[in-house]
This record gives C-alpha cells, structure tokens and sequence, in this order.
C-alpha cells in the first residue's frame, strides 16, 4: 500500500511516519511537505536511505503538484499539513486560512479528479478545538456543535466542512479525527509542554497565560498515532472519530510537574496577560472509536511526560538549534511584554 502523508516533517506527522513504516514493512510512504518554520528535515533523518520513504518538498495549495502527486498509485492519504499554533493565527490569520482551508480544498479537488479512476482514502486529522469551550464539566462527543474560538479552529472548522460535503456530495471515502493535545518527541518548542521543558533546561522562567488554571487532555503522540491507524485502514467513511487522552490537567499542574521532575523551582513561574479568547476547557469523549475500533490511550500522562523530558534532556541540540533567531523574535513578541 502506497500512503500519502502530507505535513509529515511535522510533531505528529513526523512520529506518524516513523510509526508507520515500522508497523508495515511492506508498505512505502510519500512524505509532502513545505518545510515552513515547524517542518524539520532532521525529524525523519533516520529514512533518508529507506526505499519505502520519499520526501517532496511541495505545498498542498498546488492544484498541479498535488493531483500529479496523488496520480501516482497513492492508495491513502492522511491530512496533517497545517498551520497549527493559536498564538500565530491571532497574529497573521491569513496563512491560516490559506493552508489549512484553501490547502485542504485543493487536495480534496485533486482526489475528487484522481478517484474517478480509483478509490483513495482520505483521512483529514483535525482537532478538538472545533468545538470551542467546555464549563466545569463534560466532553465533546463527534455531535457536538462546532464552535471555534480562535482564527486558528475556525480554520480547521472549516477545512472539516469541506471534508464532510465533498464525502456527502462526490461520494469521496472520507474520514475526520478531532484529537485533544498531543505532546512528545519533536514537538516544535512554541507549543506549551515543549516550550516549559526547555525554558526549564536553561533556567529561564516559564511563561503560563491567566491564572493557569486552563484545562486541556493531554495524549501522547503515539497513543494518536495508533488511533489514526485504525481510524485510516478500519474506519467507516464519512465518520468523525474523537481521540482523547482521558488526562485532564491544568496548565499550571502540567508546568509544576515539569519543573519538580528537572528538579527546577517553582519561582521560575511567570503568569503573563491571558491570550485573547483563551478556551477555558477541553475534554474528549473517546467512546465512539473505543467501541468500534477498540482504541484507547495505553500512555498515562504521568509515564508520558517523563519520556518526553528525558528525550528534551537528550536531543538539545535538536531544539537549542530551533530557539535561535525567528523563534526568539516571536518569543519576545509573545511574552517579552507581558
């Protein structure tokens, strides 16, 4: 089986194909990317010589580059080319909604003209910010009403749209996942848990928004990717598929449990002005693919946040060579006023 990964030098991207090719042997993977500043060549620098593994520096808003790609024998394509960072798409909305809603529409036309001739599967990996905000209680289920917060979801709350009425217009064998927050290896260090760990390495404070008592559910990366596995060979077309974590926690704990692991004081907390329109909880219902697809998280947080700090300890260069320039522009942009 020939699959289709777009976005793939990615956090999730990246650990999907490593999980990938060594779940299957016998299948190859074609990895389209375009390499913006979360796209790292040096996350999948250990298939460079793989026969099963290519890589296409390429943007999924190319009408031509992505139907002459997906021409090519690809059986399966799984969608994670995307903007993906709140902060940014309040910042510049506009690159949002180019790759995430205009990007998604142009590979849903290039599979629309290419499964003329033959079926492809076509697995868009969305998230749960779709839905908005949650009170004290509670947990989106696949029916609940979208209702996006920031540039950001309102962008995957599109492309999601588009996914759905090409499956229910063309008859295109498409499936949504919606996953709550992901953490792990080669997460790029703008997002919470690896932007704590780091700052906490080089003894630098710890920015936290508000009162740090937004909840998130954290999953890790490759509980995710084994339930985009099934979801991709297993399930049933036109379906949304939820994927939780079932691991509540506040920002503050998540950041107080890095700190006390590295054995770094709690003083390194900094509380800066909360983010515009900062969802206050999320929480997902993970029944549905439990039921029929018999995935759950096999990583508990507390398993999981330890793996991924030794591998923080372990790959500095990896990230110390991220935080340089654009990244601490941004950075000071972000937080340094706060």
């Amino acid at each position: 089986m020939k699959i289709l990964v777009t976005g793939g030098c990615g956090f999730i991207g990246s650990n999907f194909i490593h999980y990938y090719l060594q779940k299957y042997p016998g299948d190859s993977l074609i990895n389209v990317d375009k390499l913006t500043y979360a796209g790292n060549l040096k996350n999948l620098s250990a298939l460079s010589l793989s026969p099963r593994y290519t890589f296409i520096k390429g943007d999924i808003a190319d009408p031509l580059q992505m139907e002459e790609i997906i021409s090519q024998g690809v059986e399966g394509i799984v969608n994670f080319a995307a903007e993906s960072h709140v902060d940014r798409s309040i910042e510049a909305p506009v690159d949002f909604m180019r790759t995430n809603v205009f990007g998604t529409f142009v590979l849903l036309e290039a599979l629309r003209k290419v499964s003329s001739k033959r079926p492809i599967r076509f697995l868009h990996v969305s998230t749960d910010e779709v839905y908005g905000s949650l009170g004290e209680t509670g947990a989106f289920l696949e029916e609940t009403p979208m209702a996006p917060n920031s540039p950001y979801a309102a962008s995957k709350a599109s492309a999601d749209l588009m996914v759905r009425a090409y499956h229910h217009t063309y008859g295109l064998p498409n499936l949504i996942t919606r996953c709550s927050n992901n953490y792990g290896p080669y997460q790029f260090p703008e997002k919470l848990i690896p932007l704590l760990i780091s700052n906490a390495i080089e003894g630098k404070t710890l920015p936290i928004y508000g009162d740090g008592l937004n909840v998130r559910d954290w999953i890790h990366v490759e509980d995710h990717c084994r339930g985009l596995d099934l979801v991709l060979h297993r399930g049933k077309e036109g379906e949304v598929y939820n994927i939780g974590g079932q691991s509540e926690k506040t920002n503050l704990s998540v950041a107080k449990t890095i700190l006390d692991h590295l054995g770094k004081p709690h003083s390194l907390l900094r509380f800066v002005t909360d983010r515009p329109g900062h969802d206050r909880r999320y929480a997902i219902d993970f029944s549905k693919i439990q039921k029929t697809l018999g995935w759950a998280p096999s990583i508990s947080f507390e398993d999981g946040i330890r793996q991924t700090i030794d591998w923080y300890q372990g790959q500095q260069e990896w990230w110390r060579e991220i935080k340089t320039g654009e990244y601490l522009d941004y950075y000071q942009r972000m937080y340094g006023n706060r």
